[in-house]
């Protein structure tokens, strides 16, 4: 796949109950998130959506602190990656971005997520 049909996006990932993998780095055995609802984990994630698009928090400083995936450690820099190495919502919201743009939450199986398209 050339890079010109791939895109590369960051993201934040809130993991509740319903998750397909209740752990994380954060919580590797899963105690803490098998206690978030998914309409809470909806809830946090509004708000640090509304944080950041505003101005009073940057994307990669609260995925690096907030988000339950492993690519926090990289301010939740996915890298590039093409169609149908995502999950099919992910991918989707990913490509409807515009390169700056900050989705709505988005659910997966993983959890629910904000995607910020960086390429």
């Amino acid at each position: 796949m050339s890079s010109r049909d791939q895109v590369k996006a960051s993201h934040i990932l809130i993991k509740h109950q319903g998750s397909r993998r209740k752990a994380s780095w954060k919580d590797p055995e899963g105690k803490i998130i098998m206690t978030i609802t998914r309409e809470a984990a909806v809830e946090q994630l509004k708000s640090i959506r509304e944080d950041i698009v505003s101005g009073k928090a940057n994307f990669e400083e609260v995925a690096t602190r907030v988000s339950d995936c492993s690519s926090a450690k990289r301010g939740g820099d996915l890298g590039p990656f093409g169609r149908g190495q995502m999950q099919k919502p992910f991918e989707e919201a990913t490509y409807a971005l515009n390169v700056g743009d900050i989705s709505d939450i988005v659910e997966t199986d993983s959890g629910v997520h904000i995607i910020k398209r960086t390429a």
